[in-house]
């Protein structure tokens, strides 16, 4: 008889299948009868030693891999973006966050070994972090003893989370085998449903590997953090981009051509120029610079062109190389670098980040609020005039809208940032706010003669009596105006 058509029992139901057929079977087998008694816990009646040969066929059955179709050029298949059909599976082929992968670092050696955390993959659009992802779930295929599971938050729900959680336990249970949770876009999970998560990693039913662009300590519960290795990945080189790209051409057969090489051999070419260009427009994200490539090479198709110039690469960019997420940190590490560069009284750093800000699609009525609190925190006394050009600014960019404000926000950033600088009233406020914080026992009485007195019983309990009204006097007045036991408290001390 030929192999193939030998039974295998099944470890679950004890049911006999041909052996071509029973892995799919033990798959269906888990899902299928999750609350039968029989399954989880055979009766004693439906119990059986199972022999050392049927459990040999059992193990090679679950060793057995597919064998994968060899082929000297790649195919594209159409309908699929080529950085999805081109992702590395393996470190080797995985360019970039060598600070984190690289050969000698921890977590690489961890994953090599198959010691699998759980993290969370912080970092921009493009740099990696799918991909790291797929390179675990390849291991995870190759090992007996790992299983991979994906879910997107951005369609996942808690009752998806549960049905991972109960195969998941299954797997464990019936095969010892440990389930990889790889959750996209975690950051889109709200705070129930992250927290579904939390007693699940806690008791190893599974080994959580979450993917966001947004800052974790904002959007990712601190509960799940504690739980988890934090990551960061950063936007990828120009020469990381231009490795990745290099790989790409090789694998669709695309040669790297001077400008002035007429002879492309029916081949489709691209000038050197323009893998420099994709590389260096990308702004760190591989997936953009090779969505972009594959819009030239689509047009390039369409026109019976057999060369891939630069100005083709500009005419497939989608959009600006700018990044700017008015929602994530840069929104705030651009107005950050807005208000220190006034404040170091650099006007070219100023206009700088404003422009950053500006093209990036950002608010001007931000930006303008922003300049208001320079006018007082870093300029204050030693320029008043700085708060009513910061008003007129805000005002001017309600008026006027965009895009015609940035000048109004330009004039104003560069008045900011030449003027003379004073901090000593946002020092001095920080002090009170410090002597307030630190005071030990509940905070002094306001005294009696700055007391408010609007009604008689007032008047009668001492409130107002005794303050001197200053304008009363040709003379400066000497009152204390703070609270017993601070009267020597100077805020403006130098």
């Amino acid at each position: 008889m030929a192999e193939s058509h030998k039974s295998v029992e099944c470890p679950v139901c004890n049911e006999y299948f041909l052996k071509s057929a029973i892995d799919r079977h033990v798959n269906e087998c888990l899902n299928v009868h999750e609350d039968d008694p029989d399954i989880v816990e055979p009766s004693p009646s439906k119990k059986r030693k199972i022999s050392n040969d049927e459990n040999q066929n059992f193990e090679n059955i679950l060793n057995e891999k597919p064998v994968k179709a060899q082929s000297s050029t790649f195919k594209v298949k159409p309908g699929i973006p080529i950085a999805e059909q081109l992702r590395p599976t393996c470190f080797s082929e995985y360019s970039g966050q060598e600070k984190v992968l690289g050969e000698n670092q921890a977590l690489r050696k961890l994953l090599e070994k198959q010691q699998i955390p759980s993290m969370i993959l912080w970092g921009p659009p493009g740099c990696g972090k799918t991909t790291l992802a797929r390179i675990i779930a390849g291991k995870c295929q190759k090992s007996q003893m790992m299983r991979f599971s994906q879910l997107s938050a951005t369609t996942a729900g808690v009752a998806d989370v549960k049905e991972v959680v109960k195969i998941a336990k299954k797997e464990l249970r019936m095969l010892k085998r440990r389930t990889i949770l790889f959750i996209d876009e975690i950051h889109r999970f709200n705070k129930l449903q992250q927290d579904a998560l939390l007693p699940h990693i806690e008791d190893g039913t599974f080994v959580l590997i979450g993917a966001t662009t947004e800052n974790p300590s904002f959007r990712v519960n601190n509960a799940v953090l504690s739980r988890c290795k934090l990551i960061v990945l950063e936007a990828l080189s120009a020469q990381n981009i231009l490795e990745i790209i290099r790989r790409c051409l090789v694998k669709l057969d695309i040669r790297v051509v001077d400008s002035s090489d007429t002879d492309h051999q029916g081949r489709l070419s691209i000038e050197g120029e323009a893998v420099s260009l994709l590389s260096k427009c990308s702004e760190g994200d591989a997936r953009r610079s090779l969505n972009t490539l594959q819009t030239a090479i689509e047009v390039s198709n369409q026109e019976s062109k057999r060369l891939i110039t630069v100005d083709d690469i500009r005419a497939s960019l989608q959009r600006s190389h700018l990044r700017y997420d008015r929602a994530g940190d840069e929104h705030y590490d651009c107005a950050s670098a807005l208000q220190k560069s006034i404040r170091g009284s650099s006007d070219s750093g100023a206009i700088y980040w404003l422009a950053r800000m500006f093209e990036g699609g950002e608010d001007p009525l931000f930006i303008a609020r922003r300049l208001l609190v320079c006018a007082s925190e870093d300029i204050g006394l030693a320029d008043p005039n700085a708060l009513g050009i910061a008003v007129a600014t805000f005002q001017a960019c309600q008026f006027l809208g965009f895009p015609e404000c940035k000048f109004n926000l330009s004039h104003c950033a560069t008045y900011l940032a030449r003027a003379p600088k004073s901090a000593e009233c946002t020092v001095a406020y920080q002090r009170a706010k410090q002597s307030i914080l630190k005071h030990e026992g509940p905070l002094p009485g306001v005294p009696l003669h700055l007391r408010n007195a609007p009604t008689q019983m007032m008047k009668d309990l001492g409130y107002g009596k005794g303050y001197k009204y200053n304008y009363a006097y040709s003379e400066p007045v000497e009152q204390e105006y703070l609270p017993e036991g601070m009267e020597n408290l100077d805020l403006f001390a130098k």
